[in-house]
């Protein structure tokens, strides 16, 4: 049995505009996803992946804010792996960019998911980017702060300060969820528990770049969150699956993930490009 299980965890990730990106810490600890309606348990061998395929990340602010399926997606990263060249890129989408919705005409893309569900998030990437998506995973932020919390925090070198007044009070016990506070990262290297590595990749005010240096951040918390997650054995699965608490919805059942688990493994970073190529 493999030390690490995989569960998706890019929903972290939202805003870039480009390729070359890790797939190997975006899955971790699979026993407590709940397997959408596509996704029918199969008892027999299944054959590992040898054709290229895609998984739909999505990531939503499940907070007080919003009604249950009344949500947004805030993150939406489409990953490709290809089992053959042994190579995983990702694209991350705006979350304000403004497509065709299928049967709503046009909105931010990041509204398909409170029109439809996981299948409409599905179209609106489909039809607007002209691929094709195999699987979905859907997480809520509070899965992020509990699953950090599990693995005993994770370590940062800040390069850059983020200093947001407007973070949102959402996820705060008691507090009005639609206000807000001063969120500050100073730079250097820290340790972070999950609720102020929640605060650093989700804060975008007072940062010139916006989204774009919030993916910069995101990206960075991944690499933590692998490094940390190196030190899981199977023994910590099963506290680290009970982190999630629902907070993870997925179209793949476990016996394909398995199968998948061997390529992702062997998984390489794509080569770096220096800017993407694609504009949005």
């Amino acid at each position: 049995m493999p030390r690490i299980w995989m569960v998706v965890l890019g929903f972290v990730l939202s805003g870039l505009i480009g390729l070359s990106a890790y797939f190997l810490p975006l899955f971790q600890t699979a026993a407590t996803a709940t397997a959408g309606p596509g996704a029918l348990p199969n008892l027999n061998p299944v054959q590992a992946p040898s054709q290229p395929f895609t998984v739909l990340l999505l990531g939503s602010d499940d907070d007080s804010k919003f009604e249950p399926g009344q949500l947004n997606t805030q993150s939406m990263i489409l990953v490709r792996v290809d089992p053959t060249t042994k190579q995983s890129t990702m694209l991350s989408i705006p979350r304000d960019l403004w497509v065709q919705l299928p049967a709503h005409g046009m909105g931010k893309i990041s509204w398909a998911y409170r029109y439809g569900g996981e299948q409409g998030a599905i179209d609106a990437v489909q039809s607007t980017f002209k691929v094709h998506i195999d699987d979905y995973v859907w997480i809520g932020l509070n899965g992020l702060v509990r699953l950090i919390d599990k693995l005993g925090g994770v370590n940062l070198q800040v390069t850059n300060p983020v200093m947001d007044d407007y973070y949102p009070a959402d996820l705060n016990a008691g507090e009005d969820p639609y206000g807000y506070y001063r969120v500050a990262v100073l730079p250097g290297a820290t340790h972070m528990d999950g609720v102020h590595a929640l605060q650093y990749v989700r804060s975008r005010h007072g940062d010139v770049r916006g989204d774009f240096a919030r993916s910069e951040r995101q990206q960075q918390l991944l690499l933590a969150i692998k490094a940390q997650a190196s030190h899981v054995n199977v023994a910590d699965l099963p506290s680290v699956a009970s982190a999630f608490n629902g907070e993870i919805k997925t179209s793949m059942g476990l016996d394909r993930m398995r199968a998948m688990l061997s390529i992702v493994q062997r998984s390489q970073r794509a080569p770096r490009r220096p800017r993407p190529a694609v504009h949005l």
